[in-house]
């Protein structure tokens, strides 16, 4: 069993980290950078070394100095959590070759996995369905417009070792290809340090279902159901929910075996998560696989009642699964909501600043991941997300009902927050009914709610003017009667002193 585990990361995923080895027993060492050295996750570890300046490329990126700190501080294993060096196939083999556990799978099947092109390869050996495109990386604009024509436009360009929506342009048409191409190889160049790219048929206003997955050293392998990731925005999630609406138990079977049959054919083992894209007549297409836990993963653990964390950390000791596919229970719906310091007014600007005043409300199936307290600060040197909401109901309804009181309630001083457009966004017809995809958030939502608040402006302009008149008005009977009454006293003879004293 693992004994001691070094966090390579920060925030709420590092508290959230923290919490389950504690729980299991396990002494936990924290990683700081300049900025967090006060943070919330440094005070919980057992032990927390410094490691570098706040800018991420001197501190978390720094794997040589991570694997120095984890031996130094005797930590036989470490969990990279998500983002940072979480998925850099590297810095698997560099644990491995210290003999440090790597919570995670191995550094073969992080770099396999995390090529889309050699994934979709294997997707087509192990017949999982996949869109349309190249196998390989595409760089010659002959090829490519050879490639885009016989699919048939619009085409997708994607970088091979992207996410997130970087290294992502969809062209409509060939007179948009080469310069398309060019600024996606750019793109990825510059975010992942590699400008491979492909291209594949451009799917219109797809949902986003991912399948959480666990998989031992023994090849046993379970999926833990979907996560609809469809809300989002610029290809960023910004609300998660399980189950999916359009799911069934025949899909859901489907889905899940095609997820395990990929995490085995590449040799996984940890914890993982496949993700589709699903038509509206319930066609999927495999996307891609995230080597790591996602941000999203309470949703899952609140509906399983399984801890994934701890599931992961057991894995990575040796530990075979306990349970098996039908031993999986699936119970209510759970949502999660990131709350982060942005201003939706102003394109989603991170808001950075210190949190002067935090005050949220928790229980009756509300659970708040965070790494922040009040009198911490947002910084421009990381990610801007303050804490996740998750709420748990027994159905969608009294889940979504749970959120939005909790929204509410959530009150944040000194920065702007996404509040308000998340409390819209799940008062919006279209979550209420479960009927939207990737595209609704910035197709329809966003116009919608400027245009609603365009005719709010317009409706306070015209108070306001009628508000301005009413008072021009009043001041003129005012000055009107003023004026009489000055007649009047005139008229009687009345002492100035007397006049002064009136009331």
């Amino acid at each position: 069993m693992i004994k001691k585990i070094l966090i390579a990361n920060r925030g709420e995923i590092a508290v959230r980290i923290i919490t389950s080895a504690k729980e299991l027993g396990i002494k936990t060492v924290a990683v700081y950078s300049d900025f967090d050295k006060y943070s919330l996750y440094t005070k919980l570890a057992d032990e927390a070394y410094y490691i570098g300046e706040s800018p991420a490329s001197k501190s978390y990126l720094m794997a040589e100095k991570i694997i120095d700190t984890a031996k130094k501080s005797g930590a036989d294993a470490i969990h990279p959590g998500y983002g940072f060096l979480s998925e850099r196939g590297y810095f698997a083999k560099m644990c491995l070759d210290e003999n440090i556990k790597f919570i995670g799978p191995s550094h073969t099947a992080i770099d396999n996995l995390g090529s889309k092109t050699r994934a979709k390869e294997l997707a087509i050996k192990n017949k999982v369905p996949v869109v349309a495109g190249t196998e390989k990386a595409v760089s010659d604009i002959a090829e490519a417009k050879s490639i885009a024509a016989n699919i048939g436009y619009p085409v997708m360009i994607k970088a091979s070792a992207g996410g997130g929506g970087k290294g992502m342009r969809v062209v409509k048409a060939e007179s948009e290809l080469e310069s398309s191409l060019r600024l996606a190889q750019n793109e990825a160049r510059s975010a992942f340090g590699d400008d491979s790219v492909f291209i594949e048929k451009y799917v219109d206003s797809p949902r986003h279902i991912e399948f959480q997955i666990l998989v031992d050293e023994y090849g046993n392998a379970v999926h833990l159901g979907e996560r609809e990731c469809s809300m989002q925005r610029r290809h960023q999630k910004i609300i998660e929910e399980t189950p999916s609406v359009i799911m069934d138990e025949k899909l859901r079977h489907e889905m899940g075996e095609c997820a395990k049959t990929i995490a085995l054919a590449s040799g996984y083992s940890n914890a993982g998560t496949v993700e589709f894209m699903v038509e509206e007549n319930k066609n999927f297409y495999f996307l891609e696989v995230n080597t790591r836990l996602q941000v999203e993963h309470p949703i899952t653990e609140m509906r399983t009642g399984l801890d994934l964390v701890a599931e992961q950390i057991k894995i990575a000791s040796g530990e075979k699964l306990r349970f098996k596919q039908d031993d999986i229970e699936f119970k209510g719906a759970a949502i999660e909501c990131r709350i982060c310091a942005e201003d939706p007014d102003n394109n989603f600007l991170p808001s950075t600043g210190k949190l002067e005043y935090i005050f949220r409300t928790s229980g009756n199936g509300m659970r708040e991941d965070t790494g922040i307290e009040q009198g911490n600060e947002i910084s421009i040197y990381y990610d801007s997300m303050i804490s996740k909401l998750i709420s748990y109901g027994e159905n969608r309804e009294i889940a979504i009902y749970k959120m939005k009181r909790a929204l509410r309630d959530y009150k944040v001083r000194g920065v702007k927050t996404n509040i308000n457009f998340l409390l819209n966004l799940l008062g919006s017809k279209a979550f209420m009914e479960g009927k939207y995809n990737t595209q609704y958030v910035e197709k329809y939502f966003l116009p919608e709610l400027i245009n609603k608040k365009m005719e709010i402006d317009d409706e306070t302009l015209v108070t306001l003017s009628l508000a301005s008149i009413l008072f021009k008005e009043k001041q003129e009977s005012k000055t009107a009667t003023k004026q009489a009454l000055k007649t009047s006293v005139k008229s009687n003879g009345w002492s100035s002193q007397r006049k002064a004293g009136y009331r």
